[in-house]
């Protein structure tokens, strides 16, 4: 994704449940200030946030908003929301979760889809196994970091 039209931010998982605590409060605050949130992931996170969800002290109707976010692994539907969202100005966050290869490639359609647009953010999620000892290497394309306690400044080593 093109780094000047676009505000990038990283964060890394070590499995389903982790990407979801680490990215629901992130998604619970910008839920209460009415943007829209897109899941565009490798695998279907819907079991997984209903259970994680059950353990949580969130009013129902939080929940209920949480739950209405597509979680699956629905990428053509997603892609036909986010042309959506652009067309109505609508303020989107958009979380890419997977693979290294599933970012790189989503971002590209994204891209191409919303060029100029600065309605969208994009937080990509990088399975921290995969990446490995490269993670210092894929930070440095990245100005923030999401983590449990918010999104941060990456500060250059």
């Amino acid at each position: 994704m093109n780094k000047e039209t676009k505000e990038k931010t990283c964060t890394f998982f070590v499995s389903d449940y982790h990407f979801e605590m680490i990215s629901l409060p992130y998604i619970n605050k910008k839920l209460e200030g009415n943007e829209e949130i897109i899941i565009l992931t490798e695998n279907d996170l819907e079991d997984t946030i209903k259970t994680l969800l059950s353990k949580m002290n969130f009013k129902e109707e939080r929940k209920e908003k949480i739950l209405s976010i597509n979680w699956k692994n629905d990428d053509f539907t997603k892609f036909k929301e986010i042309k959506k969202d652009v067309e109505n100005q609508n303020k989107v966050t958009i979380f890419i979760k997977g693979k290294e290869n599933y970012i790189r490639n989503v971002n590209k359609n994204i891209e191409n889809w919303v060029k100029n647009n600065s309605n969208i953010k994009v937080v990509d999620c990088y399975d921290i196994e995969e990446i490995g000892s490269n993670m210092d290497e894929v930070m440095a394309s990245y100005k923030r970091i999401l983590s449990t306690s918010g999104e941060k400044e990456i500060e250059k080593l």
